[in-house]
């Protein structure tokens, strides 16, 4: 802390930006194209008590920029910029508002809501037209200057290719807060999910990617704490440098890299759900806290025809500009830091239709896309895409351009629609469990493209999906008019909790055809986090402002629940030990040189192979799919074949068994049930189903065989 009466200020330099710790001092460095001045203020460790404000001399290519050189790592600063207030024509400077610098590594995060926040006088008749004078600094997030260095050791990005990846969506707080091995103080924090009883279930799960949401500072809506909630979820950015502090238990930020480099020891890398699209500063009638005091025309994208008001293209008030170089320079310096200085692996970007847009529409070659593309760090990690936004012409899966995943939404509406009970979907379902060729295919793309997932932090949790017709949202205090009517789901036969076996029994085996659908599919599976011990949110499906037991992972395992779980490991260690399920390249449909056979080849239940006319029935409700071992054509890292069994996966969504004719095995070789949903616990090893035999797919049931000698397979199971 600075303790003389006057600090002595140097000029600096404009970059970095943000504040940097030399070794011997601090820079500091802020972008503002339109401000006529700058100050900045510096707290006492409290963050309450502003202790100097320095006037910010010196300026280079609009960034504002001094030099303390007695400045230390832990100070708490924040920034006043002046210029005119005119938001009839976009400009909103007001310096009775404490603004957070948006570079800032760590943040004191103690938001206390008042209507000193707002840069307008709440109440008043021109609402945001007028001027608010009130200083909002006391009760105003603050930066906090950190020292980088950490030691990293021998740390190492796990580098999974893709075609291997299994994402597994957590969110850090909800995972770790009922966990009975994590030590109370730990619980909800980096360093909970660092732990080893954490880090040994996910390793033993055999997922290889955690994806969390988002951790990047947020803030809670004024609206939601007035209520008693909390923004759960943390889509609400504030901060895209800073570690949500919420989160940490030690309040440092060499809490979230050793998570990282734990995660990374056990062969798991992190993705970060990042929301680059909007801020938590709202539409005009929002609180002023950073970009739009510091310089709201550069920032936001506003309407032309009246700039008082912004662009929504994201259902949340605003929409960052990204056709402003400097915004776009924010975006990726933060992206370039999680990368080089937190280690992460990669990113899921939050309606990223939003980040293509150059004027109105979504542009493919918009210059982020191409800045990411051609960058020498960012386009080496995992880049996923929510590939829509809430604007015209938002919806963009299957556009994104190679080297991008995308969340693949039609593969969720097929699966579930499928699994409901709905006709006619056999042949959607067949392209989307091969690796939806027909929206990566053309583009050069791969399987991996698609990220398949039949839930997600948005909507219904697995258990959920199985046990309730409607969404149940009271909770939430809007009425239950929040979250989607689109659920496409099925409740069994009761809504709710049941005592009914039948019922339960039924929704035991829905959720097993979910995970061992999505886990045997082509593409990369992302599993909710809870859904394979069967957590529940009691049929909310938009519980992002509850941060209560009803958000949070129960670790309290019913028997069903610990079988579910014992069923998804030995699926997923299914998946991970055959390249079948998990081919670099699509299905051709075409006999494979030397083998006699078609790489893949779809089934009707007589055993013969289907017609056209059988594709277009809308009673269809049975699918049965061959793959072939040998038609992988496809080699290792060490450029050996890759050689597989085959298999016969059949699929029956219809409420009534089917004896499933199957396919002669090859010479030598019977039909071996692996998977059979039916079953509450393993399919039945010992059975052989030999040339013409029949298989009792029960109702609403998926079974997986392979062609095997009765010696191989015991070989196989001896290896396991």
């Amino acid at each position: 802390m600075l303790n003389q009466a006057q600090p002595i200020v140097w000029p600096g330099r404009p970059y970095p930006l943000g504040a940097t710790w030399d070794g011997e001092g601090v820079i500091f460095a802020l972008f503002s194209e339109h401000a006529d001045k700058v100050e900045l203020c510096l707290y006492d460790a409290s963050g309450r008590r502003e202790v100097h404000c320095i006037p910010v001399a010196e300026q280079t290519d609009q960034v504002w920029h001094c030099y303390l050189p007695e400045a230390r790592p832990g100070l708490r600063y924040g920034y006043r910029v002046y210029g005119p207030y005119d938001p009839a024509n976009g400009s909103r400077f007001n310096p009775h508002k404490l603004l957070l610098d948006p570079y800032a590594k760590q943040v004191q995060s103690d938001l206390k809501w008042s209507d000193a926040h707002f840069g307008y006088r709440i109440g008043h008749k021109n609402e945001d037209l007028s001027f608010d004078r009130r200083d909002s600094g006391p009760g105003m997030l603050k930066g906090v200057v950190i020292d980088p260095a950490f030691t990293w050791g021998a740390d190492q990005p796990p580098r999974i290719p893709w075609h291997q990846s299994i994402i597994y969506e957590a969110h850090v707080r909800g995972f770790t807060m009922r966990h009975p091995d994590v030590p109370p103080a730990l619980r909800g924090t980096y360093a909970g999910l660092a732990t080893a009883p954490v880090i040994d279930y996910l390793a033993k799960l055999g997922v290889t990617a955690i994806e969390l949401m988002p951790v990047h500072c947020f803030i809670d809506d004024r609206r939601l704490i007035e209520k008693g909630l909390r923004n759960y979820w943390g889509y609400n950015s504030i901060g895209f440098f800073a570690p949500e502090p919420r989160y940490s238990a030690s309040g440092t930020v060499n809490e979230f890299k050793t998570m990282v480099k734990s995660l990374h020891s056990a062969g798991i890398e992190v993705i970060l759900d990042v929301v680059y699209n909007h801020t938590a500063e709202g539409n005009q009638l929002g609180p002023t806290l950073s970009f739009r005091g510091i310089d709201n025309q550069v920032y936001y994208r506003l309407r032309q025809d009246s700039p008082r008001y912004y662009m929504d293209y994201t259902g949340t008030g605003n929409t960052l500009n990204m056709r402003h170089p400097r915004v776009l320079q924010l975006i990726m310096d933060s992206l370039r830091y999680w990368v080089q200085e937190m280690h992460v692996d990669g990113f899921r970007f939050d309606l990223a239709a939003t980040l293509a847009r150059e004027l109105h529409e979504v542009d493919r070659l918009g210059a982020f896309l191409d800045i990411i593309h051609q960058d020498p760090v960012l386009s080496q990690v995992k880049l996923i895409a929510e590939p829509w936004d809430l604007g015209e012409g938002g919806y963009q899966v299957g556009k994104f351009p190679v080297g991008w995943a995308e969340w693949n939404d039609r593969y969720r509406d097929a699966v579930r629609s499928y699994w409901k009970g709905d006709g006619g979907l056999i042949g959607e379902l067949a392209y989307r469990i091969t690796g939806s060729s027909d929206l990566y295919a053309r583009s050069g793309r791969r399987p991996y493209a698609s990220i398949n997932f039949t839930t997600a932090h948005d909507g219904f949790t697995l258990q959920d999906l199985v046990s309730y017709n409607e969404k149940h949202n009271e909770a939430n205090g809007e009425d239950n008019r929040d979250g989607t009517d689109n659920n496409r789901s099925w409740n069994c036969g009761a809504e709710g909790p049941t005592d009914d076996p039948v019922i339960n029994a039924l929704r035991a085996q829905q959720k097993r055809n979910f995970l061992a659908t999505l886990l045997l599919s082509q593409g990369v599976p992302m599993l909710l986090g809870g859904d394979e011990i069967g957590h529940t949110q009691n049929g909310n499906n938009n519980a992002y402002c509850q941060d209560i037991e009803t958000s949070w992972i129960s670790w309290e395992l019913s028997a069903g629940d610990r079988e579910l779980l014992d069923f998804t490991r030995r699926v997923i260690a299914l998946r991970k030990n055959h390249p079948t399920f998990r081919r670099r390249n699509f299905f051709q449909g075409r006999s494979i040189r030397g083998a006699g056979i078609k790489d893949i080849l779809w089934l009707s239940p007589d055993g013969r192979e289907m017609t056209d006319e059988e594709w277009k029935q809308d009673y269809a409700r049975s699918l049965g799919v061959f793959f072939a071992g040998p038609g992988l054509e496809e080699h290792d890292e060490r450029g050996q074949p890759l050689l597989d069994d085959n298999f016969l996966l059949l699929m029956n969504a219809h409420h009534e068994q089917i004896s499933f004719v199957l396919p002669p095995p090859p010479s030598g070789a019977s039909w071996i049930p692996l998977v059979d949903t039916s079953c509450q616990t393993r399919a039945n090893p010992s059975a052989f189903y030999e040339v013409h035999a029949s298989y009792p797919l029960q109702a609403r049931s998926l079974a997986l065989l392979t062609a095997r000698s009765a010696e191989r397979l015991r070989a196989t199971d001896r290896r396991a």
